[in-house]
This record gives structure tokens, C-alpha cells and sequence, in this order.
């Protein structure tokens, strides 16, 4: 599979708060990135296992849910 890892916003103090937070608001699933080790930490991977519309869609959902600000 293709992974994206990216930075969790500064607002978070960790990987699996803002995962939990990110499903709670929007549905989308990602892996904190403790998961993978302390180097991870301040991180969550995205496994990009749907089309690009649908990727695009969960996107948009992201960044009309206001979690990212």
C-alpha cells in the first residue's frame, strides 16, 4: 500500500489525541504515528487505499470539520 504521513497541528499535544479527535469529527481513520516508534510521534499516517475522488472528498470533509486550525 501508499502511505502519506503528516504533521499532527500544533494544537495536539500527540499522535493519538488527534486521531481520536479526527475520527470523532470527521469518520476519517489514520494511524498515529507513536505507533511506529518515538521517532513517529508528532505524526499520523494516511494508508491511501481508496480512489483519488474519494480521497479528495475525505479531504474536503477534513478541512470543512475545522480540525486542522
Amino acid at each position: 500500500s501508499m502511505f502519506v504521513w503528516a504533521p499532527i497541528p500544533p494544537k495536539y499535544s500527540n499522535s493519538m489525541d488527534f486521531c481520536i479527535d479526527l475520527m470523532e469529527k470527521t469518520g476519517v481513520i489514520c494511524t498515529p504515528g507513536s505507533s511506529f516508534g518515538p521517532l513517529g510521534e508528532g505524526y499520523v499516517r494516511f494508508a491511501l487505499v481508496l480512489s483519488p475522488e474519494k480521497i479528495n472528498e475525505l479531504c474536503q470533509v477534513i478541512k470543512k470539520s475545522g480540525i486542522l486550525s
